[in-house]
């Protein structure tokens, strides 16, 4: 049996539970073993991205201290395992510590939850079913930094009763960009009220993505438009099989 660590993600931890819950019910569908290090905390890329490299260095020694026992790290979050995997070795070499640069080298291998379950399981389908219309939103972090390319795309196309519709302008950013998201607000809503336009232009009632971040900046701006639009996690959506019941768009907006 595979095993892997969950880097369940701050924000994850914080607000969207339930992303997490399902990246265990998801891989231990697929015969996974899953450890949650307890000690696991922020990975640093919020100090990191605001300019405050040296204040990041602690919790990048806790993260390493966390993973050390694990084989591979799997992270639901594009933005997420593309810090750790990016930035990590550059705080390591900034810090002038020959041992954390070597730590980082030693460290188990990071993989974005579409890149492990596409390149080290070798599985497309993973035997969900979501009878409804998606639209898939590809975020910055996992086009850009990752190269995720089309898995996420390929994983939705095998999931039973799904429709996946185009979402135009896919590519484009939708503005939340984490801190800049507070400190460029006017600009923010700008390019999220873009991207929220176009998922209500694609036909689709859920949006998915992979990283909750981005996920929270669209929905918010579809919800304040009224516009009946879900914003799902990509591992909720393959998470769900016959057998858990589906709830309807409707009903799993009336829950959250």
């Amino acid at each position: 049996m595979s095993s892997v660590g969950l880097m369940v993600t701050c924000m994850n931890d914080a607000l969207f539970p339930e992303t997490g819950r399902a990246v265990v019910t998801l891989l231990r569908r697929l015969g996974v073993k899953v450890d949650f290090p307890a000690a696991q905390t922020c990975c640093g890329q919020p100090m990191v991205n605001t300019g405050y490299l040296d204040e990041a260095v602690p919790l990048l020694r806790n993260h390493l201290a966390a993973f050390a026992g694990c084989d591979t790290v799997v992270v639901p979050s594009g933005s997420c395992a593309g810090s750790v995997r990016h930035q990590h070795r550059l705080l390591a070499e900034r810090s002038g510590d020959p041992g954390l640069v070597r730590a980082v080298e030693a460290a188990p291998p990071v993989y974005e939850l579409t890149e492990y379950l596409v390149d080290v399981l070798g599985v497309v389908d993973v035997g969900a079913y979501f009878p409804h219309r998606v639209t898939y939103h590809p975020t910055c972090h996992s086009l850009r930094m990752l190269g995720v390319g089309d898995r996420p795309s390929r994983l939705l196309r095998a999931v039973r009763g799904l429709t996946l519709l185009e979402l135009p302008a896919a590519t484009e950013c939708c503005g939340f960009g984490g801190t800049f998201a507070v400190k460029n607000a006017d600009t923010s809503v700008a390019m999220g009220s873009d991207k929220a336009r176009h998922v209500r232009e694609s036909g689709a009632e859920v949006l998915v993505a992979g990283d909750n971040s981005c996920l929270m900046h669209i929905g918010g701006l579809l919800s304040r438009e009224r516009s009946g639009i879900q914003v799902m996690h990509l591992a909720e959506i393959l998470a769900a099989t016959d057998s858990t019941g589906v709830r309807t768009v409707a009903e799993e907006v009336a829950a959250r």
